[in-house]
């Protein structure tokens, strides 16, 4: 059972999306990228991975954790997305 894992894990990205898009905010480089955008739509995967991942833990159905592990993959790319639009700024 990887539901463990994954909730784990994107809960703890969940923190780094956070911070890349309160710091973004913070030196007012939001009008120079579109990397808190991409961020946020990462926070919005992670956070929908973290419930599949639960309910997968819960008992639910079989496909919650395919769901949860794709959802994850997909916030991880959001997440090289955004770091590679700050590095090319």
């Amino acid at each position: 059972m990887r539901s463990h894992h994954i909730l784990n894990a994107a809960s703890n990205l969940l923190g780094v999306t956070f911070v890349i898009i309160t710091g973004l905010h913070l030196t007012t480089d939001t009008r120079h990228t579109f990397a808190d955008e991409i961020a946020l739509a990462a926070a919005i995967a992670l956070t929908a991975s973290c419930f599949f991942s639960y309910q997968s833990i819960r008992g639910g159905p079989n496909w919650c954790e395919a769901v949860a592990d794709r959802l994850f993959l997909t916030a991880q790319l959001m997440l090289l997305a955004a770091v590679t639009t700050l590095w090319q700024k």
